[in-house]
């Protein structure tokens, strides 16, 4: 539980501190500090470089009124529209209300009715910033150790139909948690292919002239014919999956989708993108989920920051394009399309890994939103030249995807002219 020392409303303060202490000696660094910790254990991507900053921009403006900290904190902590909901239900929560925060700890009800200074219609109290907010903090020293406060997770718990259609970013902790079990049971039903390899049946319909003259070869009298058949495999699986920071609540979940599918099956090749590209296919061969992962943070190293799509998609063209795009590959692009360099050369590498693979299938967790439009440079740049163009933001997304790579769809040999032309296409499909 926060110390009740750092829900304290902050003083006015000008660039100095118009209470004559600078603002290091003040509380409100501190509760800032405590502010921006609960928003990361929400979800939102602060690290100790967000907190600085804040703390500059504040010298810079000045804080005169609750407004002034409104917008200044926005302005370092928020870079992203979904965020501004989260964001202003705990602003309101921590500096202006503490007393709204004890009654929530005690009750840990989903929704909580918010007085304002004007009367507004009250907002849904966002789960995991509820239990961001729970979290119990170190105490300080030099202060009296607090009452803790005991509570019954009983009403975290979902259905397994609630969560279905439950978004991840939605989920409180104990619902991230029983959906990665439903995703480590679930398995990905790939379509199988003819290879140009044959083996022997009886009811094929093609005679094996080789088997035919070897059976002749041991007695006389008719011949008896033997047949063969094509054999039949799935196709490679390529997945590359986007872990910048405006995809770090979905990469998570993805990660574990990639474990359960790389443990299910062979020929499956896993990459991760955010400034750099990541082979993780043989860390994620590991059974044990918490060692694969383990593996692969101590190999990734861009976490949680830019995206330079164009150049991940270039190094994998160059390097490991024909390495795992042969025998018909299914490639899956995980990713938002949201490009740190204006989506420089993007087009062509992503028309270069479209003509190499046998199927492009890009998954947006944005595409969940109705009113969605690939308005950002990158989206725009990656559309023309995928085949299927799906979401990804909950547990029924990853299940139609299975249907989808099931069966075997009409390839699409020009790119399309706009976005509403593929999604017609998947509307037919």
């Amino acid at each position: 539980m926060l110390p009740p020392s750092s829900l304290q409303r902050p003083r006015a303060l000008g660039p100095a501190g118009e209470s004559g202490r600078p603002l290091e000696a003040s509380r409100l660094a501190e509760n800032v500090m405590y502010f921006a910790r609960a928003l990361r254990a929400a979800g939102l991507p602060i690290g100790p470089g967000r907190v600085i900053d804040a703390l500059r921009a504040i010298e810079a403006v000045g804080i005169g009124t609750r407004e002034d900290l409104y917008w200044t904190l926005h302005a370092v902590f928020v870079n992203r529209r979904d965020q501004q909901p989260l964001y202003d239900q705990a602003f309101h929560i921590f500096w202006r209300n503490p007393q709204l925060l004890e009654k929530m700890l005690q009750t840990m009800l989903p929704s909580v009715a918010v007085p304002r200074e004007e009367p507004e219609k009250s907002e849904e109290m966002l789960r995991r910033l509820a239990e961001a907010l729970a979290g119990r903090q170190s105490e300080r020293p030099g202060e009296e150790p607090q009452d803790k406060i005991e509570f019954d997770a009983a009403m975290t718990f979902s259905a397994r139909e609630l969560l279905q259609g439950m978004d991840f970013e939605k989920m409180s902790n104990a619902e991230m948690e029983e959906a990665k079990r439903m995703i480590a049971a679930m398995r990905l039903p790939i379509m199988q292919l003819p290879t140009r390899r044959f083996f022997p049946d009886r009811q094929g319909r093609r005679i094996d002239i080789r088997a035919t003259l070897r059976t002749s070869l041991r007695g006389g009298g008719a011949i008896p014919l033997q047949y063969k058949r094509k054999r039949r495999r799935h196709p490679p699986l390529v997945v590359l999956c986007d872990i910048s920071g405006s995809m770090s609540r979905y990469s998570r979940m993805m990660l574990h989708f990639m474990h359960a599918i790389t443990n299910d099956r062979d020929r499956v090749h896993c990459f991760l993108f955010g400034t750099r590209l990541s082979n993780i296919t043989r860390a994620l061969r590991q059974r044990d989920v918490d060692l694969a992962l383990a593996k692969v943070a101590a190999k990734v190293e861009d976490w949680s920051g830019g995206t330079r799509i164009g150049g991940c998609i270039a190094e994998f063209n160059a390097v490991w394009s024909r390495r795992v795009l042969g025998q018909g590959a299914v490639v899956l692009l995980i990713t938002d399309g949201l490009d740190r360099e204006g989506a420089q050369g993007l087009a062509e590498e992503m028309e270069r890994l479209h003509k190499s693979c046998r199927r492009l299938i890009w998954l947006n967790p944005l595409l969940r939103f109705e009113g969605y439009e690939p308005k950002a440079q990158g989206a725009r740049a990656i559309l023309p030249h995928v085949d299927d163009f799906r979401p990804v933001h909950n547990l029924e997304s990853l299940a139609e995807l299975g249907a989808v790579l099931s069966r075997e769809p009409a390839r699409r040999l020009e790119a399309a002219g706009s976005y509403a032309e593929l999604m017609a296409e998947r509307g037919a499909a």
